[in-house]
């Protein structure tokens, strides 16, 4: 996948509300106007790649307590200059998670977000242009915490409630609630 890959996928994306839109917006702007949106280099941001990781029967999602951030978020990381972002969903699931059977639901974009990543030691403050992805485990639920997070949990959407999350992490509840029906 390259950049016209990815604008591709972009362009078949519905946002669910007009944050979502607006976020999508960016996103395509970012990806036509940087060749190297997908390079960590990049000091205003680069493309990164998200997995709503949910359970064989769909009915939990697996968070991660960021260790950097210190916040409930979903899986993921810099695409580190791969341009397949499906791939960098399920290789950051897979590492974050120490999980290794898992598959995409759909191919498509889940879920898009542009959001603002604190100066941390001597990296700036920057933009990540994030790109989802809806991913199941197939396997066994049993996780293992990488150096990137301070706790796991898979929960449910009832659980989810009850944790401090941003807003995007909450639209992405409400389309994981619709689809499960």
């Amino acid at each position: 996948m390259h950049r016209q890959q990815l604008l591709g996928q972009l362009k078949n994306h519905a946002p669910i509300d007009a944050v979502e839109r607006d976020k999508l917006r960016r996103i395509v702007s970012f990806v036509r106007t940087n060749p190297r949106c997908f390079d960590r280099s990049l000091g205003v941001g680069h493309i990164t790649g998200s997995a709503w990781l949910v359970n064989k029967t769909g009915t939990r999602v697996l968070l991660t307590h960021h260790r950097k951030l210190k916040r409930w978020l979903q899986l993921g990381g810099h695409a580190d200059g791969q341009a397949d972002v499906p791939a960098v969903a399920m290789r950051e699931a897979r590492e974050e998670s120490g999980l290794a059977q898992i598959e995409h639901v759909q191919q498509e974009i889940f879920d898009v977000d542009v959001h603002e990543i604190p100066a941390h030691g001597a990296e700036p403050t920057h933009e990540h242009f994030d790109i989802r992805y809806l991913l199941r485990a197939v396997g066994n639920d049993d996780i293992q915490i990488s150096d990137e997070s301070l706790e796991l949990a898979w929960v449910s959407p009832e659980q989810l409630d009850g944790l401090s999350v941003d807003e995007s992490v909450r639209r992405m509840q409400r389309k994981w609630v619709v689809q499960l029906g």
